[in-house]
């Protein structure tokens, strides 16, 4: 179930990491915001009723809300056109919550179970996206709109290598699934990082006067 989950996640940040970069217009991705929303909510709600005290299904679960909680509340933004700062600051709040999810991964806490290399790949996943929701910040909650196609750009990426690709060895090809995967998962998402910081520069005048000319955008990741 979580692999199907992740399948979709990736979906999501592939059509807001679009609609922030320019490529999906207007309130077209509220529906996708809404069904994956949706889905992120009542999904880790029926893990945990029917979990049965197993603290390691109660954790695993309990990070799915970071995400379904977001993209409820990036549909809510744009269906009725709300300030992005709450949004923005509810993003810092789940950095740093994936920072959490991400070094209880890598250290093999004991109450998520599983094996080495799963821990190894979703630690790999949780510090991509701690990275992501703190660029949502960045543009949503402090206003730093010149960040916005950066923000965009890279979340798109993320969408394919930390929903899709994993997704698809999870469900289906699980002898890929090894800590091999995870590093070139991790330095995927590294060098795409790095290339959209060299070619976009999110940092210089010309992007925040870009940036500037553009119409905000209240939605988020």
């Amino acid at each position: 179930m979580a692999a199907v989950g992740l399948l979709y996640v990736g979906a999501v940040l592939f059509v807001n990491g679009l609609a922030l970069f320019g490529w999906v217009k207007g309130t077209s991705m509220i529906p996708m915001n809404l069904f994956v929303g949706v889905l992120q909510v009542v999904t880790p709600f029926y893990l945990i009723f029917t979990a049965g005290g197993d603290q390691a299904a109660i954790v695993g679960a309990s990070g799915l809300f970071l995400f379904g909680f977001t993209y409820l509340y990036v549909a809510m933004n744009n269906a009725f056109n709300l300030d992005g700062t709450g949004l923005g600051w509810f993003c810092l709040f789940v950095a740093g919550c994936a920072c959490v999810y991400s070094w209880w991964n890598f250290s093999g806490y004991a109450s998520l179970g599983g094996t080495s290399a799963t821990g190894d790949l979703l630690g790999v996943l949780w510090a991509s996206w701690a990275i992501l929701w703190f660029l949502f910040w960045i543009v949503l909650g402090i206003g730093h709109a010149s960040w916005t196609r950066f923000t965009g750009a890279w979340c798109a990426c993320q969408g394919i290598y930390t929903g899709f690709a994993p997704a698809i060895v999870l469900l289906n090809i699980p002898t890929a699934q090894t800590t091999t995967f995870a590093i070139i998962i991790g330095a995927v998402s590294v060098a795409t990082l790095l290339l959209f910081l060299i070619t976009l520069r999110p940092w210089t005048p010309e992007s925040e006067a870009a940036a500037s000319a553009e119409t905000a955008y209240a939605g988020g990741p």
